[in-house]
C-alpha cells in the first residue's frame, strides 16, 4: 500500500484547519532582521529586543553565581529531588545509548587500515524555552546528552522571565554558562557569538516559531538539532482502546500550545465517535481548556481506517512526533511502523512519562522529519570522524585503480598524487608531467 495514496483512502472524523502560509512568509522575514542585527550590534541589540520582546533588560546577560545559588535555594525541595530524578533517568539511558557508539579500525586489505573516532561536539548552546508554562524537563533533555558526551562548554540560553527553577534546573543538569536571552536573538548569538555568549559549533533545543526560523536561518554557520513545529500526538487504536485516556492523552498535548497537532486513528468507528464526544467532556473540566479546546479545533483529527494495513500505513504518512499504540496487541503493531519520533507502546506508556522523566529524550521531530530522522539524543553531541593510514603492504592495492580511474576521469592531478606512492622512485618525473 503507497504511503502516499493512504489519506484517500481512509475516513476522516475531524480534519484538522490548514496553515497560514503568509504567516510565515512574514515570520521569516522578522527573524532574518533579528539575526542581522544582532550580528552587527551585539549584546546592546539583545538588551533592545529583551525591551522589546520581554519588557525586561537584565543587568547583566549571564546568569552569576550567586544568582544561580539563589535560584538552587527557592527551590521547591519536592521539586528539586523531581528534577534531580529525571535528570539521572536521562542520563542513565544516555549513558547507555553512548555506549553503543564505539571507535573503529579495520583493516580491509592488506596494509590498508580504516577507522573512525567518536569526538564530542566542543561547544554547544542549549536553547531552554520559556513559553506559558516553566517546563522543567526541558533543559535536562538538551543539557544532560551533553554532559554524556563529553563536550567542553555547554552555553544554555532562557527568556530573561524565565522562571528561577529553570536557572537552577539548567544548573543541576550541568551548564557551564547560563544567559537571559530568549527568543530568534538567543539563537543568533549563539550562532554568531557576542561581548558577552561565546559563538558556539552546535545548537539544540525546542522553541517557538521564531526560534524554530532562527535556527533554519543559521544552519550552515553552526549544526543545529532538527528544525521544530508545534507538539504533535497522534494514537492509534482498535476497538480495545479506552476513549476516557485517549482523550485525557490527547488533551495533554494539545494544553502545549494551540498550534499543537493532536489525533487519532482506530479501525473501530465506534471508538471515533466515543473519543470525539470524550474530548468535548474533558474539555468541560480541564484548567488549560482554553488552550487545549483551540488545539483540538484548529489543530485536531480523528481519522477511521478498515484494516490495520491502513493503520500501519496512515502513521507511516503521518510520521509524527510521538506516536501511542494502543491496540490488543501493541507491541505487534509497533514492529510494523517505521516512521515516527518516539513510540509509546500499550495503554500504560503515556507521552506524559518521557515528556518529564522516564528517560527517554522529549526533544523529537515534527512536521513528518521523522520519515529521515530521529530525536535528540547522544548521538547528536558527537561527531563520527573517519580516518586511514597506509602502509607500504597497502599502497599498490589501493594506488593502482585509483590511477587507473583518475586516469578515465581525465583528473590528470588525482593521477600524478597517486602515482606517487606508487612509484615514489619517478616522483620528479612524474610531478613534471614527463611521466603523463
Amino acid at each position: 500500500m503507497s504511503v502516499q495514496s493512504i489519506v484517500n483512502q481512509v475516513r476522516w472524523v475531524k480534519r484538522p484547519q490548514g496553515q497560514d502560509e503568509q504567516a510565515d512568509r512574514s515570520l521569516s522575514e522578522t527573524v532574518s532582521a533579528i539575526i542581522s542585527r544582532v550580528k552587527e550590534e551585539g549584546d546592546s541589540a539583545l538588551k533592545a529586543f529583551s525591551q522589546q520582546f520581554d519588557k525586561v533588560v537584565p543587568p547583566q546577560l549571564e546568569v552569576t553565581a550567586a544568582e544561580i545559588d539563589a535560584a538552587l535555594a527557592g527551590m521547591d525541595p519536592q521539586t528539586r529531588r523531581d528534577s534531580e530524578f529525571a535528570i539521572a533517568q536521562v542520563r542513565r539511558f544516555a549513558e547507555a545509548q553512548f555506549a553503543t557508539m564505539l571507535p573503529l579500525e579495520i583493516e580491509t586489505l592488506p596494509g590498508v587500515h580504516l577507522g573512525h573516532r567518536i569526538i564530542p561536539v566542543q561547544t554547544v548552546g542549549c536553547y531552554v524555552p520559556g513559553g506559558r508554562y516553566p517546563i522543567l524537563s526541558a533543559p535536562v533533555m538538551s543539557i544532560v546528552p551533553a554532559t554524556v558526551a563529553g563536550c567542553e562548554q555547554i552555553v544554555a540560553c532562557l527568556p530573561p522571565g524565565a522562571h528561577p527553577a529553570m536557572i537552577a534546573v539548567c544548573h543541576l543538569a550541568g551548564a557551564h554558562r547560563i544567559f537571559r536571552v530568549g527568543g530568534a536573538q538567543a539563537i543568533a548569538a549563539m550562532a554568531w557569538g557576542t561581548e558577552s555568549i561565546p559563538a558556539v559549533d552546535k545548537i539544540v533545543g525546542p522553541g517557538n516559531a521564531y526560534v524554530n526560523e532562527a535556527k533554519r536561518q543559521v544552519f550552515g554557520k553552526v549544526g543545529i538539532d532538527a528544525l521544530a513545529g508545534p507538539s504533535e500526538i497522534f494514537t492509534l487504536a482498535d476497538e480495545t482502546a479506552d476513549p476516557r485516556i485517549l482523550a485525557a492523552d490527547l488533551l495533554a498535548q494539545a494544553e502545549h500550545d494551540v498550534h499543537t497537532r493532536v489525533g487519532l486513528a482506530t479501525t473501530s468507528p465506534e471508538i471515533a465517535e466515543r473519543t470525539l464526544a470524550e474530548m468535548t467532556r474533558q474539555l468541560g473540566s480541564l484548567p488549560t481548556a482554553a488552550t487545549a479546546g483551540e488545539a483540538w479545533r484548529r489543530q485536531g483529527e480523528i481519522v477511521v481506517c478498515r484494516t490495520e494495513d491502513e493503520l500501519i500505513a496512515f502513521a507511516d504518512y503521518m510520521a509524527t512526533e510521538h506516536l501511542q499504540v494502543h491496540t490488543r496487541d501493541p507491541h505487534a503493531t509497533a514492529g510494523k511502523i517505521r516512521n515516527y519520533g518516539s513510540l509509546f507502546i500499550g495503554q500504560n506508556a503515556s507521552v506524559v512519562f518521557s515528556d518529564k522523566c522516564c528517560g527517554t529524550n522529549h526533544t523529537l521531530p515534527t512536521m513528518a522529519a521523522a520519515r529521515y530522522t530521529g530525536g535528540l539524543w547522544v548521538g547528536a553531541y558527537v561527531k563520527v570522524c573517519t580516518h586511514q593510514w597506509i602502509d607500504e603492504q597497502g599502497i599498490p592495492a589501493i594506488a593502482e585503480p585509483a590511477v587507473r580511474q583518475s586516469r578515465t576521469e581525465g583528473m590528470q592531478g588525482h593521477r600524478r598524487a597517486a602515482e606517487i606512492r606508487l612509484r615514489p622512485q619517478d616522483i620528479d618525473a612524474i610531478t613534471a608531467g614527463l611521466q603523463d
